[in-house]
């Protein structure tokens, strides 16, 4: 394992005032947005929205971009690959890895990420196209007695092997713990779930001898449960996860790539922002977005070619207003400027 080369591309996808875009939706999931804007869930049709992103003024505030694997091996429309699209607009390819959350035998409403098996000679062909990181998500969910001690301890467990794998083929792993805002919880059990599951990862990872200056966390924000009664305001959020971060986050970690997790688009932006301003953390904080940047742009393009100048300055606004987040810049008047 190269370490330095593992720890300059971590650097590079937490760059400042860039963040990570997230377009590794499987075909089913790209099928439910598709479905959404009337547009056929064709290969031809996947290949070109994900090319005109890639194609985007957008993508200069995009350091990474997380690929599914029908992705990475497609050619755009003139034939060049995909993946040197994105080199070529400075951002570093990345690959999902896993195959997907699936029920946890004798955990009831919980799961465990499978994809373990094979995963160093999938992680050698990804290397060879071009993929210099890769992702793993774990679900944890909060309702009633979940999550258990076992899915908690089984996901970071899964999490680690990933991270020491994907290490070992110079890969650098974007290890995601996704604790779901889709509760009725309160921020204050977000919070105490959000530490309990990253300290459980980190401690794993170590145990799994990660090396944390070759990796970046994809962590959820602590936030209120979508269903619950009262919504934390932007500053209880920023707050609220800075201080969860600092508790459990060792200061060796280059980066943090926020998931929006079912957020809109402008509130993943403001809590960002909301924490960069806050300042005084050991990492980068940026973004990890996949639909708080895209639903704007698809909206826009709903599969029709003269729509493609729309949907791409859709995206450049979207991207701009996150990589101005990352730095602390933003204001909620910039949307209604650009608007």
């Amino acid at each position: 394992m190269d370490l330095q080369a593992l720890n300059a591309v971590a650097e590079a996808m937490v760059a400042p005032g860039k963040g990570i875009l997230a377009a590794d939706e499987s075909t089913g999931t790209i099928k439910k947005r598709f479905d959404a804007i009337g547009v056929e869930n064709t290969e031809e049709n996947r290949r070109d929205y994900r090319e005109l992103m890639f194609r985007a003024q957008g993508m200069q505030h995009v350091s990474g971009v997380i690929l599914y694997d029908e992705t990475i091996w497609q050619n755009a429309a003139d034939g060049t690959p995909l993946v040197e699209l994105i080199a070529a607009a400075g951002a570093v390819p990345g690959i999902k890895v896993d195959k997907g959350a699936k029920p946890l035998p004798g955990f009831p409403g919980e799961t465990i990420t499978e994809g373990l098996d094979g995963l160093g000679e999938r992680l050698v062909k990804y290397y060879e196209r071009g993929a210099r990181f890769a992702k793993w998500r774990a679900v944890i969910d909060i309702a009633d007695g979940i999550p258990t001690w076992g899915a908690v301890k089984a996901n970071a467990h899964a999490l680690a092997r990933y991270a020491a794998i994907c290490q070992a083929h110079q890969i650098v792993p974007i290890v995601e713990p996704e604790i779901l805002m889709d509760g009725a919880h309160s921020i204050d059990r977000c919070d105490e779930v959000t530490r309990w599951v990253l300290t459980t990862v980190f401690q794993e990872l170590f145990e799994q001898r990660v090396a944390l200056e070759g990796m970046v966390l994809k962590p959820n924000m602590v936030i209120s449960g979508k269903k619950a009664p009262v919504q934390a305001s932007v500053e209880e959020v920023a707050l609220k996860t800075v201080a969860a971060l600092k508790a459990t986050v060792p200061s060796a970690v280059p980066g943090i790539a926020y998931l929006s997790g079912g957020q809109t688009d402008e509130q993943a932006t403001a809590h960002l922002d909301a924490m960069n301003k806050i300042g005084g953390f050991p990492w980068k904080m940026t973004f990890s977005y996949g639909r708080a940047l895209q639903a704007a742009p698809q909206k826009a393009w709903s599969g029709k070619k003269e729509n493609v100048p729309a949907a791409q300055a859709a995206f450049l606004h979207r991207a701009r207003m996150n990589g101005l987040a990352a730095l602390g810049q933003w204001e909620a008047g910039m949307e209604k400027v650009a608007a």
